[in-house]
């Protein structure tokens, strides 16, 4: 299975911007790695319509609700019916600044699926989490929490995203070890809730994922891509992370 690096624009990038980005991007991919990106919703639909079929596009958040009178949120069904594919849920940044649970976070990761969205579910501690030896423990709640009754899930539509909460946005990296350790752990989590298919569910790593580093944090046996937040901004940096320098 190739390396899947997803690119998570956060609240970034004019329309014009997107058009740029798209247009040196495409000259150059070769899908050596699986590369997937995550706009602002207001640009989901110029990003489908500028990018390669085989790049896949999806949304940094989604609602619990398919319709109705909650306004301002993002329908699972919209989003699927607009053409996107997949959609990042419990991102550390919606924890964090808008107060989101492991246990909301569930209805949202079902209703998701259920539209045949994949979901990028996202993991992980902070600073004060990890010095206090809980990074392990915590994150194995986030994932029972999240992932609870999920007769649904399959390899197909479930993707986990491992990010440090410390090294996001700030500069710092875990070690390919320690980002090894945690995703050691989360295989073996997988594996005990989801027999079926929990080993083979890709595991990505976030947490400023660089071209200085990426190469070896990939080379880990159980980190399966990168979700990349400021170095997928310029074409040319997320290209050299996708492999094509």
């Amino acid at each position: 299975m190739k390396k899947l690096l997803v690119a998570n624009w956060k609240m970034n990038k004019t329309q014009k911007e997107v058009a740029d980005f798209f247009l040196e991007f495409k000259k150059s991919f070769s899908e050596k790695r699986d590369a997937w990106i995550a706009p602002q919703t207001l640009h989901l639909e110029m990003a489908l319509s500028l990018t390669k079929s085989h790049v896949k596009i999806g949304a940094q958040n989604c609602s619990e609700f398919l319709n109705g009178a909650y306004t301002g949120e993002i329908s699972p069904a919209s989003l699927k019916d607009l053409g996107g594919h997949f959609v990042i849920l419990g991102h550390s940044e919606r924890r964090q600044y808008f107060s989101e649970t492991s246990k909301g976070l569930n209805a949202k990761v079902r209703s998701a699926i259920s539209q045949n969205l994949k979901v990028i579910y996202c993991v992980g501690e902070t600073l004060t989490e990890r010095e206090a030896g809980q990074t392990l423990s915590l994150i194995e709640d986030q994932l029972h929490q999240g992932l609870n009754d999920m007769s649904i899930a399959n390899t197909e539509n479930l993707i986990i995203a491992y990010e440090p909460v410390w090294a996001i946005g700030t500069g710092k990296t875990a070690t390919p070890a320690q980002a090894q350790e945690v995703h050691a752990h989360i295989r073996q989590v997988l594996h005990h809730k989801f027999p079926a298919f929990g080993k083979m569910l890709r595991i990505l790593y976030g947490g400023s994922v660089k071209t200085d580093n990426v190469e070896e944090l990939l080379g880990q046996k159980d980190i399966d891509g990168g979700l990349v937040g400021g170095a997928s901004l310029k074409a040319k940096d997320f290209l050299a992370l996708c492999g094509d320098k």
